[in-house]
This record gives structure tokens, sequence and C-alpha cells, in this order.
């Protein structure tokens, strides 16, 4: 058992806290004392390696600074030769094990990373303290205890967060389905078995990806309309579980939704669409999710805290870098510029910067672009006088889609507009198009009894962008435009592409079209409601299942 599970076993809450959760208390110059210690540290392991000498182009630098001038930005491409071929000798140290997240489709299926035994260590102490996080309602609480039930609802290892259940003690709480069982099942076998294992035994813990939780959410609802209670009679307290979250939808004169069943003790949530589906998450299940960044390459870079608003960043895990925005879209119109960095005590609130990171702990990633912009939100949490940037997700650097140069609209903006809008969808996709003038064109499968025309999704859509960002309504204001148009797909589009996808052999992470500048094979995919398309035509990489 490992040191933070026996604290918990004992009841030793302070002590656990401080393991787990002290590191808000830091000022940022204790960050910064740590971000250049640990990379001092690292850049040692780094000489003596085969993948730090290659990266690092036989330069040797002795400070953070000779570091930053010597050492080129990275991207995966730079690492293919040892990670993909799970060189271990090249690397700074043996990795504990091997994780993935999705890769180039066409190119290789997986992005692969080591994780090593410091790093997991490290990582162990973090996933408690995401989880006091979600659970306390104040600095000090330890709000969860042994045998809790856990909804088991993420992706299997290697993926990223089902190595982070193997990290966490899984043994000091109740899974359902117990993680073995779980990770030999489909992912909708797992989640419905896992359902029908909470309404008679409970549920207290959910981590999973915002989408999932809504999605899962509206399953419940729609599944749960028509109710056959029979099938439970010999189950008293299931039956007494569900009866009782019926009489409490019937008074609140709505559908039954997860919250009436289950009363949960944390919720923690990941992805890009986190703030978009907020309010849905927290309507349905009676709790706002903690949200967490992170992904495969730098594990968890930074976490919301017990008030639920902007993003911690963790100092001790990754060395971090800040790419201003100018700098970043300078970078991407030419390949050769080396764009400035800022370190973490240089940044300002409201900027935007592409994120850069450097593994500690013997991990094989230097300066490596992970190719996320990120907005700091505050340089400090004053109301819970926590002394290190606040930041939040604001969009894949590739993911941004330019009008006229007027605007960058990213997914999360054209998620929060379609969201807006009140429009009953099951799924989307949208690109840049060049016609006589550049358009924004949405292609987007309805709901179940969905009855709107096009044109109608066009105007909805439109006015939320224009509300949402300035520069989108800037177009119309001063260029006349209304660059978006829309497009009505056949009933079950996505699910046919899916069902291609799955049948031409693609992994878990290509099975769905990607949300923003799909291909043209994707598009004909779509539009002519799933027909055959090879797997290596969905050219955008899908994001990590962290991310």
């Amino acid at each position: 058992m490992t040191t933070e599970a026996e604290l918990l076993v004992q009841g030793k809450n302070e002590e656990l806290w401080q393991r787990c959760c002290s590191f808000i208390d830091l000022s940022l110059k204790d960050c910064m004392n740590i971000q250049r210690r640990l990379l001092l540290e690292q850049l040692e392991l780094l000489k003596r390696c085969k993948l730090g000498r290659s990266i690092m182009q036989g330069a040797e630098p002795e400070t953070v600074e000779e570091f930053r001038k010597l050492v080129p930005l990275t991207t995966y491409a730079n690492y293919e030769p040892f990670l993909l071929t799970k060189n271990e000798r090249a690397l700074p140290q043996k990795p504990l094990f091997w994780q993935h997240t999705s890769g180039r489709s066409g190119e290789y299926p997986f992005k692969w990373v080591p994780v090593t035994n410091r790093q997991f260590a490290e990582l162990r102490s973090l996933l408690f303290a995401c989880l006091t996080f979600a659970c306390c309602r104040q600095k000090g609480e330890i709000n969860y205890k042994r045998k809790d039930r856990f909804l088991y609802a993420l992706a299997p290892p290697p993926y990223t967060t089902g190595a982070l259940i193997h990290a966490a003690p899984h043994e000091l709480f109740e899974f359902l389905p117990p993680v073995k069982a779980a990770e030999d099942m489909s992912f909708e076998d797992r989640v419905q078995l896992g359902f029908k294992m909470a309404l008679s035994e409970g549920l207290d813990l959910f981590f999973a990806l915002s989408s999932v939780l809504v999605a899962i959410g509206g399953r419940f609802s729609q599944k749960n309309q028509k109710i056959d209670i029979k099938p439970l009679l010999g189950n008293p307290r299931a039956l007494a579980r569900l009866l009782k979250g019926l009489i409490k939808s019937k008074l609140a004169r709505r559908p039954l939704l997860p919250r009436d069943i289950w009363k949960l003790k944390g919720l923690i949530s990941t992805g890009s669409d986190g703030s978009v589906f907020r309010e849905k998450v927290k309507e349905m299940w009676g709790r706002y999710p903690l949200d967490v960044y992170g992904g495969t390459e730098g594990i968890i870079i930074a976490t919301q805290t017990w008030d639920y608003q902007g993003m911690t960043f963790i100092p001790h895990l990754n060395f971090l870098e800040f790419i201003p925005e100018a700098e970043s879209l300078r970078a991407g119109d030419d390949p050769f510029y080396q764009p400035k960095t800022l370190l973490l005590d240089e940044i300002k609130p409201g900027e935007k910067y592409e994120l850069v990171i450097t593994n500690f702990y013997g991990g094989p990633l230097i300066r490596y672009k992970l190719g996320d912009m990120i907005k700091i939100t505050a340089l400090r949490n004053e109301k819970l006088d926590i002394d290190i940037p606040q930041m939040a997700f604001h969009a894949r650097v590739d993911d941004m889609i330019d009008i006229a140069g007027f605007t960058r609209l990213t997914e999360k903006v054209i998620w929060q507009a379609i969201e807006n809008s009140g429009i009953n969808y099951k799924e989307w996709t949208v690109r840049k198009e060049l016609k006589e003038i550049p358009i924004l064109h949405l292609y987007l499968e309805l709901g179940e009894n969905g009855h709107v025309t096009e044109e109608q999704i066009a105007r909805s859509v439109h006015r939320e962008l224009k509300r949402l960002d300035a520069p989108y309504a800037d177009l119309e204001a001063f260029l006349g435009l209304r660059p978006l148009e829309v497009t009505i797909l056949p009933e079950n589009a996505f699910r046919g592409y899916m069902t291609k996808q799955q049948a031409a052999g693609a992994d878990l992470a290509h099975l769905k079209p990607p949300h923003i500048n799909p291909s043209d094979g994707v598009i004909n995919c779509l539009v002519n409601g799933g027909a055959e398309m090879p797997v290596a035509s969905q050219e955008k990489e899908p994001e990590s299942i962290l991310k």
C-alpha cells in the first residue's frame, strides 16, 4: 500500500493533505526555485543518454538560461526514432510502463510516451490532490474514504486515463465494474454494467471526459422515460434508490437525471470542452466537475481547486515555458523561426500562450511543443490565496479557423455557440472552405425529432458566434459577411462513419471524425451517410484523450 493510501486508511487527513496538496501553498518564487532545481537534475540525465544528446544536438547546458538558448523546441517527430520503437536503452531512465495517445493517421497509429518510476510516484500524490480538491469545500478537508464507489468510464490502458487509474491506489475504492473486468469490456458495456451496479450499491466518485459526462447523463434520462421496475423487484436497494429518484424528478416535472439517484462526493473531468459543458454537467449530476488539464506527454499540468475557477499550474512535474500568441502565430507561418519563450514568473494575465514542457524525473520530452494554446486568467487565486498563475485551456494551435483575417475561431467557441443555439443535435464537424469568399462550413447531424432547416441553424449559430466572439461579429459589421453555411447530414452519418472506420481496423482514437478541419474524405463519407472511406484519409490528428 502506498504512503498516501496508508495515511487515508489511518485517518491521518492533515498529513495526507500536506503530502498531496501543499503545492498550492508555495509562493511563485518557491515554484521557480523548484522548476530550476528539477530542470538541472533532468539535464544531467539527458546529457548521459542517446535521446538527450540527439535532441540537444550535442549541447551541454549548465544553466536554465543556456538550456533555453542552446536547445531547440521540439515536436513528436523529433522523438519518433526513439519512442515509436520503444528504445529504452536510449532514454534518460528506464520506463516503468508505456502509455499512448492517438497518433497521426497515415503516419503512425499512436504517440508512445514512457513513464518512469519517479514520475509515477509524483503522479500518485497529484491524483490524490485532484480527488481531494473535487470533494472538499475548504482547505484541509478530506471528504472521501476507503471503499467509496467509483464509476469506471475511462479508456483502458495504455491510454493515459486508464494508466491513471493504475497510478491511483484503485484497491482503496470500489470500482464499478472492477478495474480488471472493466478493461476487458467495451466502453458501452462497461458503463451499462457500472450503472447497474451503482443502482444497487450507490455511487460516490466519477472521473470522465466532460463530453462523456453529458452523453451518459443524456442517455440515462432518455432510457429512464419508460422504466420497467419488474427486474428490480428482487433487488430492494436498487428499487428503493430508483423510486426515490423518480419521485424527485416527478416533483420537479422533468426527466429523471443522475442527480436524482446519486449524490456524488466528487466529480472530475478532463477535455477541451470542459467550460462548454460545465453548466450542463451540474444540471445532470448535481455538482460542477473539477477540471484537470493534462495529456499523455505532460500527464497532469494544471488543476482547478475547490472554487472551480482557474486551473493552478503544477510546478513539480514538468518545466514550463510559454510562447506568446504572436510568436506562436509567426512560427506557424515560418517553420524555421524559433519563437521566444517566457517562464512561469514572466507571463501576464489575459494573454494567450502556446505551452512548452520539459519532463522531470527522467521523462524523455525536451522543450516539447504540446500544440495547446492556453490563456492566463490571473497571476494568483486571490479568493483561496494561491500564489501560482491560473490558466484555462483555449484551443489547439492547429484548431484555429482564420476567417478573412478578422477572427480565429476555436473548437471551444464554435462548440459553445452550437450548444447555446438550443439546436437538438447528435454530432458536428466544421471547416474553412473557399468559395467566392472564405466560409465557415458546419456539417451537423440532428438529434431525434429535430425539425429545423439549414437556414434556421445557420441563423441561430451565427447569432451565438457574434455574441461569443467580437471579431467574428466584426465580419458582418465591417465586411457585410455572414460566413457561416450549414449542411444537415443524413441520419446516422456519424455512426456510419465510425462503423466503416472500425471495420477498416481503425483504433479507438480514430473512430470519430475531428471537429475542426476534417479532410475531404471525411466530409464525403459523412455527406453520403457513411460511405466507405479508407482509415488513412482521416488526415487530422485526433486530440489526446486528456485534452
